[in-house]
């Protein structure tokens, strides 16, 4: 089958999801420094020991990778850009292409902050929250440009209160709040307390947005598919975030992270990192299936305009 002249090249769609996997990398890469206690293991920035490949021992080893990993996110960002210019048509995601390089620039600074003055709970903190932005801006930005988006569908009315696309919009930035809560906590900017409240707060709006998405809409499968997506990704996050809180505890008289702390609390990472994708793909699924809504006064207008056309 011939590929719609006016739609977006497929392979344009692919590499911006290959930029999304890689970005996840980065998730991983930068979640190893923190638990490896590696954030201080090259003290310059943008070289390493003044060098481009420094000794790989010790802690260099995972800050050097998580910086080779950035590198390959930028370049590939900026590949993605410019293809968009050239190829896609349509402005906003032209805009937003370059947008993305914006970000990724700005996340580069705050870590060469990071390493070059210092302050670690409030720049580390800050490194975290705007990687989360940056990963849901490219998880957005390649549904943009998939087929799906660009295809014929059938727009859905929600009767119900609140609407699920608002529903769906707080769902995600409160998870969005939740991830820089646990980065902080990571960092020590301050205790657990915040964290835990966050994640019941995380917890009834998932569960409210899923029983409205089943309630509603049953019968849509992109939109059960989405909730699906969400709850699934939750559900292993709420396992991975007390496995890690154990191991956190198991590990506090030892004098170097164990593998198992390690690894349960770099996967604890990842999952946020899903599950915030997840939500972002539940929202602009409902934003791109079901109609705004009309404010009353429009509605007004527009029925009075009906009545008068129908006299």
């Amino acid at each position: 089958m011939a590929e719609n002249p006016h739609q977006t090249p497929r392979s344009l769609y692919r590499f911006a999801v290959a930029t999304s996997f890689c970005t996840i990398l980065l998730l991983m890469a930068g979640a190893l420094v923190t638990s490896n206690d590696a954030g201080d293991s090259v003290p310059d920035w943008p070289l390493a020991y003044g060098r481009v490949i420094p000794p790989l021992v010790g802690g260099i080893r995972y800050e050097y990778s998580h910086r080779v990993l950035a590198g390959i996110v930028a370049v590939m960002t900026l590949v993605l850009a410019l293809w968009m210019t050239l190829a896609e048509r349509r402005p906003f995601a032209r805009r937003f292409g370059w947008t993305s390089v914006s970000l990724v620039l700005a996340q580069a600074a705050l870590g060469g902050f990071r390493v070059l003055e210092g302050f670690p709970a409030i720049s580390a903190t800050a490194h975290a929250a705007l990687a989360q932005v940056f990963f849901i801006g490219i998880v957005g930005l390649s549904l943009y440009l998939s087929p799906w988006w660009q295809s014929d569908l059938a727009p859905l009315e929600d009767s119900g209160s609140p609407r699920l696309r608002s529903l769906a919009t707080w769902t995600t930035a409160v998870i969005l709040v939740q991830l820089v809560l646990g980065a902080a906590f990571r960092h020590g900017a301050f205790g657990i307390i915040p964290h835990l409240v966050g994640a019941g707060v995380v917890t009834v709006m998932v569960v409210w947005t899923g029983v409205a998405a089943k309630r509603r809409f049953r019968q849509v499968r992109d939109l059960r598919r989405a909730t699906i997506l969400l709850h699934s990704f939750f559900g292993l996050q709420i396992l991975l975030g007390g496995a890690a809180w154990w191991a956190v505890v198991a590990a506090a008289d030892a004098v170097q992270p164990t593998f198992v702390y390690v690894s349960l609390t770099v996967a604890h990472v990842l999952g946020g990192a899903l599950t915030l994708a997840a939500s972002v793909i539940m929202t602009l699924t409902c934003v791109r299936l079901i109609r705004p809504s009309v404010p009353v006064a429009a509605k007004a207008s527009v029925s009075g305009t009906t009545e008068k056309a129908r006299a």
